[in-house]
């Protein structure tokens, strides 16, 4: 009883901070303008999302979106090639970017002195960047090299790939967020051009500021920096979906690896309304019954008792634009094959379908997942990509105490009716990784190659 109250109090202090000191307002263009004040330290984030990813790209372009995430480091009128990310560094902040299959996002952490020349820089390239054949040549071949290092030569990321392009054969999310090859190879400066001219408005991105800031100042900001830049005119986004698959499908991969590896991904809904859903919220919780920590299901059972796996891990994103996966990997333990640990992750899947979940293991779940919001609330950072991720997923940040007190209330018999409905053959397909002969000569050379 008493752990239960002390889970009820966090949960309470999450929620009463996931809602305080959070501002919004939307300028004229359409830009909303998303606050969260936080003044524990005197730094802040700036994050700029636009509802454009990977999903948003047609046939033939397909990488785009994360081709013109490098290009918008090359360049406008007032800041020339490469003098954003010195300018950043020498005020004392970080930045980066990132693409993913739902949005494009940029952002600084700077002192909160720093605010206005953030917004200063970030609203600049928002609708002054410079697209040079020169410079698109160059970063077309980055992104080709990136491609090559991260999946091509990644044994399990080529395995991913081709898991999404099996189990997802209607939804975009069936090409890989770095492009195919061919596409990438074929790509032009006008492509990259387009996709800027078509998504990169102020009414299709949510800024999100959090830190030591001033909500009615940062207001004040963002319209003397972004409040000028015209509105675009969005194409209208058909809705796309996956019918319902008619059957397991199987894939091998054959790439030169050390070891073999297993993937078995089901179908699963993703939150569409925080306050009416609830079965994202019992799939959230299955994560954690089957694999939160070292003595959650899995590995207790594959990894210790049976030592069939050397490892097993589980995931699924409940927000998301699209469908969503729920997917359990694992490495055999050598001498044992993957068809070994299938039949070990079955039993241990059919079990719990058979006879559900135990109130400790959901009160261990529930626990882990309120800490783990407490935690986060640490991070000025991770607060500003939450926000972020809600917006741009269709939801709002006002959803996010909401889900909180959703996975409070999730009960065993959901659990159970949850994983009872998703483990079913009809919705899954299996990828596994045959290796072959590793080559004499030294791995893809290759740091990190970002943007800038």
């Amino acid at each position: 009883m008493r752990v239960h109250l002390v889970v009820v109090a966090l949960l309470l202090q999450v929620a009463a901070a996931a809602q305080a000191e959070v501002y919004e307002r939307t300028l004229s263009n359409g830009l909303k303008v998303i606050v969260k004040e936080d003044h524990r330290a005197p730094v802040l984030v700036q994050q700029i999302w636009y509802r454009a990813g990977s999903m948003d790209e047609r046939t033939g372009v397909t990488g785009v979106a994360h081709v013109l995430e490098h290009l918008m480091f090359k360049g406008t009128k007032d800041v020339p090639v490469g003098q954003f990310s010195k300018v950043i560094a020498a005020a004392g902040g970080r930045e980066n970017a990132f693409t993913s299959y739902d949005h494009t996002a940029y952002f600084q952490q700077l002192h909160r002195s720093k605010l206005s020349l953030a917004m200063k820089l970030e609203s600049d390239r928002m609708h002054n960047l410079l697209m040079s054949e020169k410079e698109f040549a160059k970063e077309i071949k980055v992104v080709m090299e990136e491609r090559r290092w991260r999946t091509d030569d990644e044994p399990r990321s080529l395995l991913f790939e081709k898991l999404m392009a099996a189990a997802f054969q209607e939804h975009p999310y069936h090409n890989p967020v770095i492009g195919w090859m061919t596409d990438l190879q074929n790509m032009t400066a006008e492509d990259a051009l387009d996709w800027y001219k078509t998504w990169y408005a102020p009414n299709n991105a949510t800024l999100v500021i959090a830190g030591d800031v001033r909500a009615s100042e940062v207001f004040a900001l963002a319209q003397r920096y972004y409040g000028s830049i015209p509105a675009g005119e969005l194409p209208q986004r058909k809705a796309v979906g996956e019918s319902a698959q008619l059957g397991i499908k199987r894939l091998t991969v054959k790439a030169p690896a050390e070891l073999p590896f297993i993937v078995m991904a089901w179908h699963a809904p993703t939150l569409r309304d925080a306050e009416k859903d609830w079965k994202p919220y019992a799939l959230d919780v299955l994560v954690g019954v089957l694999d939160g920590n070292s003595s959650a299901r899995l590995n207790k059972s594959l990894v210790r008792e049976q030592q069939v796996a050397m490892d097993v891990g589980t995931g699924y994103d409940s927000v998301a634009r699209g469908p969503g996966l729920f997917v359990i990997e694992a490495t055999p333990r050598e001498g044992k094959t993957v068809g070994e640990v299938e039949t070990a992750l079955r039993a241990q899947l059919a079990l719990l379908v058979r006879d559900g979940v135990s109130a400790e293991e959901l009160q261990r779940v529930k626990a882990q997942v309120t800490a783990g919001e407490v935690y986060k609330r640490d991070s000025v950072f991770y607060q500003a990509m939450q926000i972020g991720q809600m917006e741009s997923a269709g939801m709002s940040h006002k959803d996010i105490p909401v889900m909180l007190q959703k996975l409070q209330e999730v009960t065993a018999q959901q659990v159970q009716d949850v994983a009872r409905e998703l483990f079913s053959d009809d919705r899954l397909t299996v990828a596994t990784l045959d290796p072959q002969p590793l080559p004499d000569k030294p791995k893809h050379a290759g740091g990190a190659v970002h943007a800038h």
